[in-house]
C-alpha cells in the first residue's frame, strides 16, 4: 500500500456493519431480561490490584492560570469497569451490564490487543449454574444461526485439567505441573502452584476447551465469596477464547505481594486530595 493509502481504516464497511448489528443484538438482550446498561469512566485514579494485569497511565496537565502548567498526578485506563460497576451495585443499582474499550498494557498478542471491547455484567441473587446459561444464551444469540446444530457442555475444572492433561490440579505436584508446561518454553523461575495452574488453564487447557464452560473456573485458586465466585466465573468464559501468554512473554511470574502492596501505596500517594478513588 502506497503512502497515500495509509489513511485507509482497515475494517471494511460491511464488517463496520456487521458489528454494529452485534451491539445492537447485545443491547436487546440485556433490556429484554431488564438488566440496566451502564456506563463508567474510563480514566481512574488507581490501578487495578491484580498483579498479572497492567494499566496503561496517562498524564493530564494540571489546571491553572501558570503559563507552563502544572504535571498533575498519574491516571490510568480502566483494564475493567469492574470496580465502578461493584460501586453501582453497591448503592443498590440492581442488574447492571456495560459494553465498553478497555486497555491492558502488556496485552498483546496473536489474539488481542491491548485496547479491545468488554461486555461486563452482575446479575443479583444468580446462582453460577443461572449466570452461565445466561453467557451461553448470550453466544448463541450473538452467533446466530451457526449455533443452532452447535452443542455446548460443561466440565468442571477438575475434570478439564485430568482430561485435557492427564493431571489432578488440588493434588498434582508442582513439578508434574512444570513438566506439563514443558511445551510452552516457560522457564519457571520463581514461579509457584498458583502460577503453573494459571499458566497451564491459559495456554493449553483453556484453549483445547471449545464450545464448553468450566463450572468451577477458579479450582484451587477460586475467590471466597459466592459473589466474586460469579463475577470470576463470567470473566472466564467470556475470556475463554484467549491463550493468556503474559507469564511467558513478561517473565513476571514471580511477582510477590510486596509488588501489590507498592502498587497500591504508589496509587494513594498520587491520587489528587480531596479527588475520591474511582
Amino acid at each position: 500500500m502506497s503512502g497515500l493509502e495509509d489513511w485507509r481504516p482497515s475494517a471494511s464497511l460491511a464488517l463496520l456493519a456487521e458489528r454494529a448489528a452485534l451491539l445492537a443484538r447485545t443491547r436487546e438482550f440485556f433490556a429484554a431480561r431488564g438488566v440496566l446498561e451502564v456506563d463508567t469512566p474510563l480514566l481512574v485514579n488507581a490501578p487495578v490490584s491484580d498483579v498479572h494485569i497492567h494499566c496503561a497511565s496517562v498524564q493530564l496537565a494540571s489546571p491553572g492560570a501558570a503559563p507552563q502548567p502544572a504535571v498533575a498526578p498519574p491516571l490510568f485506563l480502566h483494564p475493567s469497569p469492574e470496580y465502578a460497576m461493584k460501586r453501582l451495585l453497591a448503592a443498590g443499582s440492581g442488574d447492571i451490564y456495560q459494553v465498553c474499550h478497555v486497555v491492558r498494557g502488556l496485552e498483546s498478542s496473536r489474539l488481542h490487543n491491548p485496547e479491545f471491547t468488554l461486555i461486563e455484567w452482575y446479575r443479583l441473587g444468580f446462582s453460577l449454574e443461572a449466570l452461565m446459561d445466561e453467557v451461553e444464551a448470550l453466544v448463541r444469540e450473538l452467533l446466530g444461526r451457526v449455533s443452532a446444530p452447535r452443542a455446548s457442555e460443561r466440565i468442571s475444572y477438575r475434570d478439564a485439567f485430568a482430561r485435557e492433561l492427564g493431571l489432578d490440579p488440588f493434588t498434582a505436584p508442582e513439578a508434574a505441573l512444570a513438566q506439563a508446561a514443558q511445551p510452552l518454553g516457560f522457564a519457571g523461575a520463581g514461579a509457584d502452584r498458583d502460577v503453573w495452574l494459571e499458566l497451564l488453564m491459559g495456554a493449553l487447557v483453556g484453549p483445547r476447551l471449545g464450545p464448553r464452560v468450566s463450572r468451577d473456573p477458579g479450582g484451587a485458586r477460586a475467590p471466597r465469596s459466592a459473589r466474586a465466585a460469579r463475577g470470576a466465573a463470567l470473566r472466564a468464559v467470556l475470556r475463554w477464547h484467549r491463550a493468556r501468554q503474559r507469564l511467558s512473554r513478561t517473565g513476571r511470574a514471580d511477582r510477590t505481594a510486596r509488588t501489590l502492596r507498592a502498587r497500591q501505596r504508589a496509587a494513594a500517594a498520587a491520587r489528587p486530595a480531596g479527588f475520591p478513588a474511582r
